[in-house]
């Protein structure tokens, strides 16, 4: 049998490391929406994780593994702003200081709580600097360690702690679910929940969802190889918004998810009203394109009990109320 690069006990060592520091966040239902849809639909609140998004357990995991010396000289991270956060809060608990390079057209909100979590940023233009490149450079310079994104064991792991909750919640309530959908930019998110619920859910059927023209893990697992985003069409999904998977988690996500799907942002926008109004929480556009994927029908509920993810919900004050009022 294949080794994987993350296994079901890397995921349970994370969850030690992020007992008593990460949120564990709810699995909601809506009854009222159940039964509209003809099914189950359970929803898996990492808004409401701590730093608003599952970043946090990931860049957690990660740091706190990293020896007293490599956190004394410092971390440095690129991020459009949920990781960001994430590595600042979670540097902040180990007593490392960080950089995080984002975007300047990242979200201010991010950007303003990463500074606030003690980070130091660093802006660049991301139609025309390599966010790895400048890195690169200030690693170099100043002794920095990297933690990425998505593309690590540890991180993924940490991700992965997602999935180990939902399969105890689920298991406590006695649900058995068919499929979950999870949010999908990189991978690390997928391959972590991946990663715990074809271990512990015997059976169930895993999906990636992605924004529309950023569909690259969906047509990576149609071919069976990591495809590439052609172009940089706009999109409300700051989040998901990698050009293509990561080796590692492609790796892991080609062995044990079924099949992706690509959402229209006026079903995305239509899933953060959804959430406002089934459950009172704010997601932020990529956030919501796993409970997009069911509320749309794209993966269907009927009949079934589907689980999504609500990964993240760090969005501008102004644009959630300009696209929730347009919505309603």
């Amino acid at each position: 049998m294949e080794t994987m690069p993350v296994t079901l006990a890397d995921v349970a060592d994370a969850a030690r490391r992020l007992d008593g520091r990460a949120v564990r966040t709810p699995l909601l239902e809506s009854p009222l929406l159940n039964e509209q849809l003809g099914g189950r639909l359970l929803v898996k609140a990492e808004c409401l994780q701590l730093t608003g998004s599952f970043k946090f357990r990931g860049a957690f995991n990660k740091i706190a593994q990293l020896s007293a010396e490599e956190r004394r000289r410092g971390l440095i991270a690129y991020s459009s702003g949920n990781h960001a956060q994430g590595v600042a809060a979670a540097a902040r608990y180990l007593n490392a200081p960080a950089l995080i390079v984002m975007p300047a057209d990242a979200p201010a909100i991010k950007v303003a709580n990463t500074k606030a979590w003690g980070a130091d940023v660093v802006c660049y233009d991301r139609h025309g600097e390599s966010r790895e490149a400048i890195t690169e450079r200030i690693m170099a310079e100043r002794g920095l360690t990297l933690v990425r994104p998505y593309d690590d064991p540890a991180v993924v792991a940490g991700q992965g702690t997602v999935g180990l909750e939902i399969a105890e919640d689920c298991k406590a309530r006695g649900i058995a679910p068919d499929a979950a959908v999870i949010c999908c930019g990189g991978g690390g998110l997928t391959a972590g929940i991946a990663t715990a619920l074809s271990g512990l859910v015997p059976g169930i059927v895993l999906h990636t969802a992605e924004p529309a023209g950023w569909d690259d893990t969906a047509r990576s697992l149609a071919a069976g190889t990591r495809q590439r985003n052609e172009g940089s069409l706009p999109s409300l999904c700051d989040a998901l918004l990698a050009p293509t998977p990561g080796e590692l988690t492609f790796a892991i996500n080609r062995k044990l998810v079924r099949s992706g799907v690509a959402l229209a942002e006026s079903d995305i926008v239509a899933a953060m009203a959804a959430a406002h109004r089934y459950f009172k929480l704010v997601a932020e556009p990529g956030g919501a394109v796993a409970l997009a994927a069911a509320l749309s029908g794209v993966i269907p509920v009927a009949g079934r009990t589907v689980v999504v993810t609500l990964s993240g919900g760090n969005v501008d004050p102004a644009l959630y109320a300009k696209l929730l009022g347009g919505a309603a």
